[in-house]
């Protein structure tokens, strides 16, 4: 395993583990046994970043990790996020955001208990709520980190004005949103941006929610509770036009030797040495597909090659359902 240093001083792996995948969201949740089990061989491989959330679930997937990372707590780091409003002893969720410091410091107690820890090492804020100044939002997890129960402050789908506000306030250590070959908006405005400031980069979905993998075809059928089953970009229309996208991947991998995943990767990890992404799997198969991207090499001209024949491919629908679209800060 190779390590990245994000934003002044947070050393995690290369490739973190995304962990929300293992209660759900991608169908029916996995034996909790086996993907304790996962999380430890993650750790034997060399990964030392979980990204989890209170919303998977909600609560049960801090839960999970929690347990896991116990006898490894002092060799890891944790992420977790606030943001959403859910109530925190029902597990009942309104739908909406909530940032109100009450609510943060209240959801920081809650998942310290869950995660079995005395800190959370990095504390997003998921969503952007539009109703509670960004200022006041860094100034809670401020205190916070002065308390010693955060020790780095992140910020998920924001927009760089929200990056900038806030981290004028808290300095940011990274920000989490989706970019891939799958989706690059992130190249125009963000990246420059967290480049300037000093700020990492954790990319989720960074495989496509998949279809990057090479594995996804115009005859897939996801199961039921599967969210990419409302994901405009997995329509039957959008996903014949997207496969192209995979064909370019597929013919790079052939040439070297390696998979699609470990190419699209490998391919993220060439683009900023600040970046980290967190693939999530619930298979052990994959996750060692998915760490040998960190030895695979790709050399300039193979770069050049993949930004000039994804160029020419639009990558067809939204990459979100229009409700969730509807409550990031882009």
């Amino acid at each position: 395993m190779k390590y990245r240093t994000l934003g002044k001083d947070l050393k995690v792996s290369a490739l973190g583990l995304g962990c929300m995948g293992m209660t759900g969201v991608y169908g029916e949740a996995t034996d909790r046994a086996s993907m304790i089990k996962l999380i430890h061989n993650a750790f034997e491989h060399g990964v030392t970043f979980f990204d989890t959330a209170e919303a998977y679930g909600p609560f049960v997937n801090e839960e999970l990790v929690g347990e896991a990372l116990v006898p490894l707590r002092d060799k890891v780091v944790i992420a977790t996020k606030f943001g959403f409003d859910i109530n925190l002893k029902t597990g009942q969720r309104s739908g909406g955001v909530n940032s109100r410091p009450e609510h943060i410091r209240a959801v920081a107690e809650a998942a310290l208990m869950r995660l079995k820890t005395d800190r959370i090492d990095l504390f997003y804020q998921h969503r952007v709520d539009p109703d509670v100044p960004i200022e006041e939002v860094a100034d809670t997890v401020k205190e916070l980190i002065w308390e010693g129960k955060v020790k780095h402050f992140g910020l998920s789908e924001a927009s760089v004005k929200t990056i900038r506000k806030a981290h004028a306030v808290q300095p940011v250590t990274a920000v989490q949103s989706e970019y891939s070959l799958f989706w690059r908006a992130p190249e125009k405005e963000l990246l420059p941006a967290l480049e300037e400031l000093g700020i990492g980069f954790v990319p989720f979905s960074p495989l496509g929610a998949g279809f990057l993998t090479g594995q996804i075809t115009m005859d897939t059928k996801f199961p039921p509770g599967d969210f990419r089953n409302l994901v405009p970009r997995f329509s039957p229309e959008a996903r014949k036009a997207n496969l192209a996208l995979v064909s370019i991947v597929k013919d790079v991998a052939k040439r070297k030797g390696a998979t699609s995943a470990q190419v699209a990767l490998t391919w993220l990890l060439a683009q900023k040495p600040w970046i980290a992404p967190i693939p999530g799997t619930t298979k052990l198969s994959r996750l060692e597909e998915n760490l040998g991207a960190v030895d695979l090499v790709l050399t300039p001209s193979d770069l050049q090659e993949i930004d000039a024949a994804t160029a020419r491919i639009i990558v067809q629908g939204d990459r979100l359902p229009e409700a969730v679209l509807k409550m990031t800060g882009l």
